[in-house]
């Protein structure tokens, strides 16, 4: 079966492009200037200066011995989720921003039927796997995915009173979730069919609907800001394209591709204001499949779906692409926060400025950054290395 949300082909092609995409970064890389939108062919005295900033600081005291990724917010930005890997486990932790601990989510299920039972890592043998975050609107809750220790990833919903609910049994895998900003209800994608498709998941009854048909995989679904479309990426190993259900309620009569090229186009995500929708791609005039580039386009699918028209829609170049949770959007739809593929600078945090048609950096002063999440309030949160672990920053324009 292709679809694994630890090991399908896509997130393995983009690992293998950022392993290539390092190499690169010594030698020269190429397409640094389209769109005039780049500087990095200036020399460190020629460049922009980099944005100061209000703050920078770790989330929670830098810690030896745990890695600590992909930073969600809360719809409201009160409370943010991450994922801390300690040996093989992995568990969740909710937070608030001053680095209190709210919650820690270590799901596993009892030996001898399926009730759950929570642990403490390094009490329990089997190793449990609990990733792939995705908040409830009213912040009171949230959707994740974990094998139990069991080896079968399911959805698991948690409440913030501690209360865990298991939301799918299937014997294959599901993952991917997003919870619609409008209902009580989840599009994610499940390999129950052979491949990946996009299914509708109502919390409150646990009725399933299929929205998706194919040969080749359907992954990534992400709800638009008004509740009622739905975009992903189909294809498989170094070709998908970006589609789009206009209609939820009718998947089949509104699917479109938005993109249509020979490149790979990877992890859509909407604007705030639902009008624009951010990917990425390795289309790059070099023609090298391991350079990538974010690219925007109008979410009501007007702009070309290839060719020039479409690649006149790169707003950044050489980017590390960060495969779980997409381009992170600032809230005011203006801004798409981002990692620069530059191991000299240590790839630095940048921001793409889609009304001033700038790319500049953010004075993080922090090393190897991945993972970047905005709050609705404009609170990036980022992964970025001390020594040897990866750890969550936090930090924020000056107004």
């Amino acid at each position: 079966m292709s679809f694994d949300p630890r090991k399908n082909r896509a997130v393995s092609a983009v690992l293998c492009a950022l392993v290539v995409a390092a190499t690169l970064a010594a030698a020269g890389r190429a397409g640094r200037s389209l769109a005039g939108l780049e500087t990095e062919d200036l020399s460190p005295e020629e460049r922009a200066p980099a944005i100061e900033l209000a703050y920078v600081r770790p989330l929670m005291p830098v810690e030896s011995g745990r890695n600590d990724s992909n930073p969600v917010w809360s719809p409201s930005g009160a409370l943010i989720a991450f994922e801390r890997s300690r040996g093989d486990k992995k568990e969740i932790v909710i937070a608030r921003p001053d680095g209190s601990v709210v919650h820690t989510i270590y799901y596993q299920l009892s030996e001898g039927g399926p009730a759950p039972k929570f642990s403490f890592p390094g009490v329990v043998e089997d190793i449990s796997y609990n990733a792939g975050i995705a908040w409830a609107p009213g912040s009171d809750r949230l959707v994740f995915m974990s094998n139990g220790g069991g080896g079968n990833y399911d959805l698991y919903l948690r409440a913030l009173d501690g209360k865990t609910t298991r939301l799918t049994a299937h014997k294959e895998k599901d993952g991917h979730a997003h919870w619609s900003p409008k209902a009580d209800e989840l599009a994610f994608v499940s390999g129950r069919t052979g491949e990946g498709d996009v299914y509708l998941l109502d919390v409150a009854t646990r009725a399933v609907t299929r929205l998706t048909w194919g040969a080749k995989p359907h992954l990534y679904p992400q709800w638009s800001p008004d509740g009622r479309k739905i975009v992903m990426i189909h294809g498989r190993n170094e070709n998908h394209d970006v589609y789009l259900i206009e209609d939820v309620r009718r998947p089949l009569e509104t699917l479109k591709a938005l993109t249509t090229w020979t490149y790979d186009d990877l992890r859509p995500v909407w604007s705030p204001d639902g009008k624009k929708i951010a990917f990425y791609s390795n289309y790059n005039p070099a023609g090298d499949p391991k350079v990538w580039a974010i690219l925007v386009i109008a979410a009501d699918g007007s702009d070309p779906t290839q060719g020039d028209g479409l690649a006149a829609r790169v707003v950044a170049t050489d980017v590390v692409p960060d495969v779980e949770r997409g381009p992170a959007w600032m809230p005011d739809s203006n801004g798409i926060v981002y990692v620069r593929n530059d191991r000299e600078e240590y790839n630095p945090v940048y921001v793409a400025d889609l009304v001033r048609k700038t790319n500049l950096a953010l004075k993080t002063d922090t090393k190897m950054n991945h993972d970047i999440a905005s709050s609705v309030s404009g609170v990036i949160a980022f992964r970025a290395q001390v020594d040897q672990w990866d750890q969550i920053f936090l930090t924020k324009m000056k107004e």
